[in-house]
């Protein structure tokens, strides 16, 4: 099989209904392991949903959708108005790679580069922060900056926009990782801030344009800044909130966890001060976190 037959099956499969990331992984793999075997024209609809291990209400979606003029149309629409790097692609990171069900397709604006920079520092915490977070947040990032460190969030209100904000402030390079396709703004209000990142530094997203706004989206979402980064940050966190699945999804991975220690009675730090319990490295400075990133 040729790379750019590849690469062309692996975004129709991301444009598809029915698959999801699982079902695209199966068919990754399996091309990976027969691509020289394979002609990739013989992998009609019906062998694909085999592959990816559908089961028959989604194997039925998928085949309609696929075989589809729609799908052919927003092939051609997302070629013509946004950019893209597939798992085969040489520029693809390898730490995403090496992660959990890594994305077959990353759709990207701004500077691509960035992905392959060697101090990706990812930091996430709660939507509802306390000046705390703030603080912590002006003494830590600067001096990570500093020693070019690039801060990898969500984008989302709270913790992941203070990140982007204090980041660029210091002068270094932020990635947002959004729940959204490129063409969408959540929360509405950092449309601004997207926007500015998008033409400065680098937005990415798994999900196609035009791809409505779902809530497992952004669990999803999750696991790409994890595998992304050689280091998670948990600035503020409750116990059981979605930055400890990322927390915990980074450790999957093999990668650093660093918590902010908080105030034993304080519910915002639940979740940082339980980390630091079950292991994490409290961090009390910048110092902290680059430290273990020296060379």
């Amino acid at each position: 099989m040729k790379i750019a037959e590849i690469r062309l099956l692996l975004l129709k499969l991301r444009l598809a209904k029915g698959i999801g990331i699982k079902g695209e992984h199966n068919v990754y793999n399996w091309i990976i392991s027969n691509q020289n075997t394979t002609n990739i024209d013989n992998l009609n609809s019906k062998i694909i949903s085999q592959i990816a291990q559908l089961n028959c209400k989604n194997a039925k979606i998928f085949m309609d959708d696929f075989d589809s003029y729609s799908i052919q149309e927003k092939c051609i629409n997302n070629l013509k108005h946004s950019k893209y790097i597939c798992i085969v692609d040489d520029n693809y990171p390898n730490s995403l790679k090496e992660g959990y069900l890594p994305p077959n397709i990353l759709f990207y604006r701004g500077d691509i580069s960035l992905v392959n920079a060697s101090f990706l520092l990812g930091v996430v915490g709660s939507r509802e922060h306390t000046n705390y977070a703030i603080q912590a947040l002006q003494n830590i990032l600067p001096n990570c900056v500093k020693s070019n460190a690039v801060i990898v969030s969500g984008l989302a209100k709270g913790v992941d926009k203070l990140s982007h904000q204090c980041t660029i402030a210091s002068g270094g390079s932020t990635i947002a990782v959004i729940g959204t396709s490129l063409d969408k703004y959540y929360p509405a209000d950092n449309k601004e801030l997207q926007e500015y990142i998008a033409k400065h530094y680098l937005i990415v997203t798994e999900y196609p344009l035009g791809t409505p706004t779902a809530k497992f989206h952004f669990p999803e979402r999750n696991r790409i800044i994890a595998a992304f980064v050689r280091g998670v940050l948990v600035v503020e966190a409750k116990e059981h909130s979605g930055s400890l699945i990322t927390a915990n999804l980074a450790l999957q991975n093999n990668r650093e966890v660093f918590a902010i220690p908080g105030r034993i009675n304080d519910i915002m730090s639940k979740g940082c001060n339980d980390l630091i319990l079950a292991g994490a490295k409290p961090v009390l400075s910048s110092k902290d976190i680059i430290e273990e990133f020296q060379y």
